[in-house]
């Protein structure tokens, strides 16, 4: 099931949630200066990853305009209530469909703020390295995303559940996985308390009272 890395490696983001937990969409606060998903946009791109899609779905608008000025397209799914399956689905599909010279993808999601252009290029180097068919990051005795799948695992990506994730590929293929250690992926943005903890621990480790993690305005 190995294969070489000759072509492109694409990502998809995971932008289409509705945030009830958080109570606004998270994927248009700010931290450091930019939105979550203008964020892993950015990260993504800096990282090589070509091409870019998110998949939309509740607020989806608004993260769009955000996405405006990127080399990100920005897709609707229109049944993103039914889950997260859903939306790896439509991401895929998009890349499947409109790329064909792509080798893999890799999956993020808006929410983990520790990952950046640099925890994706370990996904990208070690599948280099390995030629294993997945990449995936490893925290908190689990494993998840980021996590990098090769083009011969679309197919399973494509036929998730609608409420299943891809750490279920992820758990049930481990002969054919490679861990790159990401203890800080841990870190994800269910709620409010989560966003003021991440403040916090922001400026206690800069020394800035003022706000270095702030709302982005609506």
């Amino acid at each position: 099931m190995s294969r070489g890395s000759k072509g492109h490696i694409g990502a998809v983001i995971l932008a289409a949630g509705e945030s009830s937990r958080f109570g606004q969409p998270k994927q248009l606060v700010s931290f450091r200066g930019k939105s979550f998903v203008r964020r892993i946009a950015d990260s993504a791109t800096e990282a090589g990853c070509s091409p870019i899609v998110a998949v939309i779905g509740s607020h989806g608008e608004k993260v769009a305009r955000e996405l405006e000025r990127t080399n990100v397209t920005s897709i609707e799914n229109k049944s993103w209530q039914r889950g997260m399956g859903s939306s790896i689905r439509a991401g895929i599909r998009h890349l499947v469909e409109n790329a064909t010279d792509i080798d893999a993808a890799v999956l993020l999601v808006c929410d983990q703020p520790a990952v950046d252009a640099q925890a994706i290029v370990r996904l990208i180097g070690l599948r280099k390295r390995t030629k294993k068919e997945i990449i995936a990051s490893s925290y908190a005795n689990t494993l998840g995303v980021p996590a990098l799948f090769g083009r011969s695992f679309f197919r399973e990506l494509l036929s998730l559940g609608d409420r299943a994730g891809a750490k279920s590929i992820i758990l049930r293929n481990r002969e054919h996985v490679a861990e790159v250690p990401f203890p800080e992926g841990k870190i994800d943005i269910d709620c409010w308390n989560h966003y003021e903890i991440l403040r916090s621990s922001v400026r206690k480790r800069t020394g800035d009272r003022s706000s270095t993690a702030e709302e982005s305005p609506e």
